[in-house]
């Protein structure tokens, strides 16, 4: 185990855990139970929507840090994402009560199911006396969402966006959590599924990166590149 490491830094949802089904599944199964007319090419049209609706929403950054505004803000800006959404493929009467909803379902943490190597290499990590965090751009119910999951003990921060009032791919996410750590950057690993998120502002900020690309996706870029998290302990020992 390289000595140079002291704390390992995780992205949250697709990296340690992910919604049962898909997030266009689950969005076109209620949206239906609350009056969306579905048609033979919903689903496709909904991950199509969402796509460009979260390339073109600002970074889920608010001005405030008051917690109760911060959820509101939090809320807010999800309702303009999904409106975003179903303005693009068919808008309903119940659009409303369908949203408050929805944004619980995805608050359950029934909705998320850990991946079978998360809980082993958390466990194994912190018994080599490493720290261990979040940076996520997810928002406030990623708490309990950890809570529910049985993971939340395992980390001894989580920095999200809203709170950091910075989201990845800036460096300043990341030197927020850094700073709680009192480390400096080139002694944490940032792990992450996005290129652009998590290799690209880690490196930014000065972190080692790695890409977690569970189903071999993702083939340009020269981060180090893992497929399970298990991976991740022989890449610390090459980590000088």
């Amino acid at each position: 185990m390289s000595s140079s490491i002291r704390v390992v830094f995780f992205d949250a949802a697709d990296t340690l855990f992910h919604v049962r089904g898909s997030v266009g599944e689950i969005y076109l199964r209620h949206a239906i139970e609350f009056g969306f007319l579905q048609k033979p090419d919903s689903l496709a049209a909904i991950k199509q929507a969402f796509s460009r609706a979260f390339r073109e929403a600002p970074p889920p950054v608010f001005a405030t840090v008051d917690p109760v505004r911060l959820k509101q803000s939090e809320r807010l800006w999800w309702f303009d994402i999904v409106h975003n959404v179903f303005y693009r493929v068919g808008m309903f009467e119940r659009f409303d009560e369908f949203f408050d909803h929805v944004f619980l379902v995805f608050e359950d943490h029934g909705s998320w199911r850990l991946f079978p190597d998360t809980v082993s290499t958390l466990t194994r990590l912190k018994a080599e006396g490493l720290e261990l965090g979040i940076i996520s751009n997810f928002d406030s119910r990623l708490f309990g969402v950890l809570r529910g999951l049985g993971i939340a003990e395992a980390f001894d921060t989580v920095t999200i966006s809203s709170v950091a009032q910075a989201a990845k791919p800036a460096p300043q996410i990341f030197r927020s959590a850094l700073e709680k750590h009192a480390v400096d950057p080139e002694e944490a690993l940032h792990v992450g599924d996005s290129l652009r998120e998590d290799v690209e502002g880690g490196r930014m900020a000065g972190l080692h990166v790695a890409l977690i690309d569970r189903e071999g996706k993702e083939q340009q870029g020269d981060a180090p590149r893992i497929k399970s998290l298990d991976e991740l302990f022989p890449l610390l020992g090459r980590i000088e």
